[in-house]
């Protein structure tokens, strides 16, 4: 019972530290950038605008968390950096429990090979956690809150 009553205080709508996914503040030698409440707000717009916004990608991370279901982005996120790598035989270079379920794909690998299952995961998180993240208490209080992320000069 005892795990039970921990694991629903985890849920998203409990979920009171939303800014644990942004970058710690640094100190005043830092140059500083904003996240603004019209960035948050645009997240709304599409599930690949959140996805393609550094912040915006962390927040949804966190907020799968809390709801037991960040293999999806973490398996998404995979995909893409797979989609980076140049050489061939780098292509093939994946575990061997994951290599065996994908083999068929990959025989002949390329950037793509993982289109297909990756479009499903997206799917499945555009229809389904998306829409719960936009009502969650994590995107609402994000769009109460005008944040200031600070980061050091590159010299």
């Amino acid at each position: 019972m005892k795990t039970r009553l921990a694991c629903l205080s985890n849920k998203s709508d409990s979920y009171t530290d939303f800014t644990e996914f942004l970058p710690p503040a640094q100190d005043r030698t830092t140059r500083c950038l904003k996240l603004t409440k019209d960035e948050v707000i645009r997240w709304a717009d599409s599930f690949d605008v959140l996805l393609s916004h550094k912040y915006g990608l962390a927040a949804f991370r966190a907020f799968l968390k809390t709801e037991f279901s960040d293999e999806n982005i973490e398996f998404w996120m995979a995909c893409e950096e797979y989609k980076k790598i140049k050489t061939p035989a780098k292509l093939v270079n994946i575990d061997f429990r994951t290599r065996e379920v994908t083999r068929q794909s990959l025989e002949e690998p390329t950037p793509s090979s993982l289109n297909e299952v990756q479009s499903r995961v997206h799917s499945l998180m555009e229809k389904d956690s998306y829409p719960r993240f936009l009502r969650s208490k994590i995107y609402q209080d994000l769009l109460k809150t005008q944040y200031t992320h600070c980061q050091r000069n590159s010299v």
